[in-house]
């Protein structure tokens, strides 16, 4: 393992790389010596400011340098604003600053911690508690966003606002219990969080009224159960070490180059992505590479629970909500961290300790031929390079993974686990609508996890287009032939014995035809080629397939007109494809706490502009619908969903062919002597006497 700590110097050597934390320190007394800020000021972030593709490119070219500049967003608690700054850290100058008027930036882990002091010191809450038969001093509050529609009529929804919901404790160690058990259900408190007050408490009742007694504890911590004693070690060993080599935050493995960046909102940020040909020269195919939005919204009508939709990236977060992962569980085998550098509140750096996880894996056959005529094998074991993070909001937790095969393919998946929220029923009252019973009086609703995956294509080059792909078929007999065929169609193109099908190809000209539904029936999927360049053996334009890979694709379950519709129109579809503009990233919009909705992704491809041989971005919905069960509690199992992106044209042949067979990289008798004398005759031999 290659640890970076706290102490070390952060080392910036490239445009994209993250603010270190010196530049951190600049930017804040850069804001604070030109601008007259209050002792309320709190800052959300502090981060690069991401140099423009022009910029990027002309400093490949061998341009000037790029100016080094930190985006600063702040909330005057005093004043009740907020305000978003570029400040250049080379010339020490503010480029620009606004007051954006109406705008709620993201919740900070500050205001999380000041809304549950708040409202369980709040004697109108501590009343709310004992009604339900529970102590007070075990009652905890997390603070979820407010959302738009749900927020009281009496509420000024211009107030920077929480929406407080609680649980209780099954006992005062809070690390024995799980929380998320006890629900305390009918108890909505209201946060100012620039006023740091509770403005409101709602109480619509309690559906249970004694929730310690009837919910039992379940425990998830290992000092809580009874662990099987059956499991033998695993271990992965790389005494040579990995196949990579890091370069400061570039990665190179396998022909792989890319780049390494993270943020507060998205967290992981891939730059950079590019395949190395024989020449040694590197094509490129994803200029950056995110997930830049999460929603989770809940399909329950109960009060308690209708108004749940936060954005796990506008509202709350990614990044800065990022754990420090777990040498030998969160990864395994030999690794490399990467940490990663944010601010708190006051504009201070602060550390998240391996943050980003780099290793590699085996994931079984990568190709294999048996020959039975000469009695000859040819099998190659397939090892990918893997880049992850975890985050965790709330009660749930996931990881980010992105994969790269040593056959030219990309993967990005997603992780769902940790603890389902959950609601309470009535003594004897079963939910089998929008909730589904997980235990005694303990339901968990129906909700679903959007990812949003961004994707700024450049396949061998800036210019590219999307064209749909689905399984057509044609009509039964000598009438029926593909329409795809060139001239008239001859005798073996006719479908003469009707089981004829063509892959019918559809190229997007504008924003408005590039919006589609993933399809199961016709094994949709989507070619991302430049038609500028094609491949030498085939003709055809290189490109990268776009498919579903792991994981039922859903639709949005909200309905037009619906608040849930507004906020996340970019749900509605699963693909979208957009051209390039800088300031187009997140498809919330940049400031969706608190707000309506109708900003983002949906309203940008009203625009209507060609994706027709453009700098193009691809965006596609991973939709998780969650109808749980017994067996995904107290702890979910991870669910995974991911998308894959595999070469087209791009290549002239299989790229790993390459690949050396696992006798050419370790003498496999002599590792199966020193590791597993098990495997040996004699030992076999015994064990199956021993069993008879």
């Amino acid at each position: 393992m290659v640890y970076m700590s706290m102490t070390t110097q952060y080392p910036v050597d490239h445009p994209l790389d993250p603010l270190c934390p010196s530049e951190i320190d600049n930017a804040r007394e850069i804001l604070e010596d030109k601008k007259e800020l209050t002792d309320q000021t709190r800052y959300v972030e502090i981060v690069l400011n991401e140099p423009s593709k022009s910029d990027l490119r002309a400093h490949r070219d061998g341009g000037d340098p790029t100016d080094r500049q930190a985006k600063v967003v702040i909330r005057d608690k005093a004043e009740h604003k907020t305000y978003e700054g570029i400040i250049s850290l080379d010339e020490r100058e503010i480029v620009s600053w606004e007051h954006l008027d109406n705008a709620q930036p993201r919740m900070i882990g500050e205001e999380f911690v000041e809304v549950e002091e708040i409202v369980t010191n709040n004697e109108e809450f501590r009343e709310a508690v004992r009604k339900r038969g529970a102590d007070p001093d075990l009652a905890i509050v997390t603070a979820w966003s407010a959302g738009y529609d749900f927020v009281p009529a009496d509420i000024d929804r211009d107030r920077r606002l929480a929406h407080g919901v609680s649980w209780v404790k099954g006992h005062e160690d809070e690390k024995g219990a799980n929380a998320y058990n006890r629900p305390l259900s009918g108890i909505h408190a209201w946060v100012d969080l620039d006023d740091k007050e509770m403005i409101k408490l709602v109480d619509t009742g309690a559906k249970n009224p004694d929730v310690v007694n009837n919910l039992e504890t379940h425990h998830y911590r290992e000092e809580n159960r009874n662990l099987r004693d059956d499991l033998k070690p695993y271990n992965v060993l790389q005494p040579e070490g990995p196949s990579w080599e890091v370069d400061g935050r570039e990665i190179t493995w396998q022909k792989w180059h890319l780049r390494v960046g993270f943020n507060h909102r998205e967290g992981l940020v891939l730059h950079d992505i590019g395949y190395e040909n024989e020449n040694g020269d590197v094509r490129s195919i994803i200029n950056r590479a995110s997930f830049p939005e999460v929603a989770t919204p809940y399909n329950d009508p109960d009060p308690d629970h209708a108004w749940k939709t936060p954005f796990d990236v506008g509202e709350y977060g990614l990044g800065r909500l990022a754990n420090s992962l777990t040498e030998g569980c969160d990864c395994l085998g030999y690794m490399h961290y990467f940490d990663a550098v944010m601010n708190d509140a006051d504009g201070n750096p602060s550390v998240i300790d391996n943050a980003i996880c780099l290793h590699e894996e085996d994931h079984g056959m990568l190709w294999k031929h048996h020959d039975w005529r000469v009695d000859d094998d040819e099998v190659r074991r397939n090892r990918r390079l893997v880049v992850s993070f975890v985050s965790t909001i709330g009660n749930y937790d996931f990881g980010f993974y992105w994969y790269f095969y040593q056959d030219g393919g990309i993967e990005a998946q997603v992780r769902l686990t940790g603890c389902n929220a959950t609601g309470v029923t009535s003594p004897g009252e079963t939910e089998t609508g929008y909730a589904e019973m997980i235990g005694n009086d303990h339901k968990s609703m129906i909700h679903q996890h959007i990812f949003t995956c961004r994707l700024d294509m450049s396949v061998d080059g800036m210019k590219n287009s999307v064209r749909q792909v689905d399984l057509e078929t044609v009509p039964y007999g000598p009438e029926g032939y593909s329409p795809e065929s060139d001239g008239e169609p001859n005798q073996h193109q006719m479908n003469k014995h009707g089981q004829a099908a063509y892959a019918k190809r559809n190229k997007y000209e504008s924003e408005s035809e590039a919006q589609a539904l993933t399809n199961t029936h016709s094994g949709r999927f989507w070619e991302i080629i430049n038609e500028n360049k094609t491949n030498e053996t085939t003709g055809q334009p290189v490109g990268y397939r776009l498919r579903q890979k792991n994981g039922t694709n859903t639709s949005f379950a909200a309905q037009p007109g619906s608040s849930d519709m507004k906020r996340l129109g970019f749900a509605n579809k699963h693909l979208w494809v957009t051209q390039y503009d800088d300031n187009e990233i997140f498809p919330a919009g940049d400031y969706p706490n608190q707000n309506p909705g109708g900003e983002g992704l949906a309203e940008w491809a009203q625009q209507d502009r060609s994706v027709d041989n453009e700098d193009v971005v691809v965006w596609y919905n991973l939709n998780q619908t969650h109808v749980c069960t017994p067996e995904d509690w107290p702890i979910l199992p991870a669910k995974m969903m991911s998308l894959k992106l595999e070469p087209t044209h791009f290549f002239e042949e299989n790229p790993a062919m390459d690949v050396p067979p696992e006798h050419a990289v370790k003498d496999v008798d002599q590792w199966k002597t020193e590791n597993h004398e098990s495997f040996t005759t004699d030992a076999r031999d015994s064990a199956m006497s021993d069993d008879d």
